[in-house]
């Protein structure tokens, strides 16, 4: 019974159907294909403005290219210590771009608010002996399953823009912060100060299909080079396309991410006192004890360790194809520890 992540979750029927039907007859390769063509137009339609999407394969991919192209190797990059382009990208980012500079930023729920990116650029006035502040990175939801309201992301990205920096939003869970806050795509991105984004689908449902998308014709530059230069120029990209066109053009995003919470919640409440953050999108963290870790495992349920070693803190991720039947088996293992 496995909690580890939505990675771990099968592809959901609608997207499986768009990959057979990608599937039935050769076309143009490299992009030339009418379902990456119209990927423009699908997620103008979804955001409500004028977008530029490129397909990739991998989250990483998404975030490193998509912040590669925005800046300099002699730039800064402000998120949170939490963020997954910190803690989990293998130096991605700064390997794309040669040599950006990543700067943490503390903040509940890793989230960063105004105040504290306030802080972090006075402390460090730029010249021509520091990295440029260049861009803030922000994770909607967040590693620690938060989600950020507009006006936070208006927050941020109105100091932002005063001070010059660019903002990239790492979306790989954003239809599940878009199910909480019940707002429209637009609402927690280009409309809240978003400039460019990295649009997750492979978590909630899809095979290897995220996107970069642009909010800001002028800020595309020389992303098709960067893509293509790291290997993520897809030379049979419909497969991609026909799932995100899938995705976007109807209700299977939302559907999908409103299982996931909604498993997630029953998995919060069964954790009672012992959750440790506010359930939020579609993850659960809570301290168990390494006594109730082992109990749970020994029961046949996996999920990650949290925290540092020895804490007895535990992450539970539900997925958009959980079997409601586990997810009570879970709740009910968790509410006998």
């Amino acid at each position: 019974m496995r909690f580890y992540s939505d990675n771990n979750a099968t592809v959901c029927p609608e997207l499986m159907a768009a990959l057979a039907e990608a599937n039935d007859a050769a076309t143009r390769g490299y992009g030339d294909d009418h379902w990456t063509q119209s990927l423009d137009d699908a997620f103008g339609r979804f955001f409500a403005t004028s977008v530029s999407v490129f397909p990739v394969t991998t989250g990483t991919a998404a975030n490193a290219l998509a912040l590669a192209t925005l800046v300099p190797p002699y730039g800064a990059v402000y998120a949170h210590h939490e963020a997954h382009i910190v803690r989990d990208e293998c130096g991605a980012p700064e390997f794309f771009s040669g040599g950006l500079r990543l700067v943490p930023l503390d903040g509940a729920g890793a989230k960063i608010d105004a105040a504290t990116l306030e802080r972090a650029l006075d402390a460090m006035p730029p010249s021509v002996h520091t990295v440029q502040p260049t861009a803030v990175s922000i994770t909607q939801a967040t590693e620690l399953g938060r989600v950020y309201h507009p006006c936070e992301i208006e927050a941020v990205s109105t100091l932002a823009h005063a001070r010059k920096l660019l903002m990239h939003m790492d979306g790989a869970r954003i239809a599940n912060a878009l199910v909480t806050l019940g707002c429209s795509p637009a609402a927690i991105t280009w409309q809240a100060g978003i400039d460019v984004l990295s649009f997750g689908a492979t978590k909630n449902g899809g095979l290897a299909a995220e996107a970069v998308v642009f909010f800001r014709a002028d800020l595309v530059r020389d992303f098709e080079l960067r893509r293509k230069r790291a290997g993520h120029l897809l030379s049979k990209s419909r497969y991609a396309s026909a799932q995100l066109l899938a995705y976007v053009s109807g209700d299977v995003w939302h559907r999908n991410a409103s299982r996931a919470n909604d498993g997630a919640r029953l998995i919060g409440a069964a954790c009672g006192t012992a959750l440790f953050e506010p359930v939020e999108a579609n993850e659960v963290f809570a301290r168990i004890g390494e006594d109730g870790k082992a109990r749970l495992r020994a029961q046949g349920f996996e999920f990650y360790d949290w925290g540092a070693q020895g804490s007895g803190e535990a992450r539970f991720v539900a997925s958009w194809d959980h079997d409601p039947a586990r997810i009570a088996a879970l709740c009910g293992a968790l509410r006998a520890l």
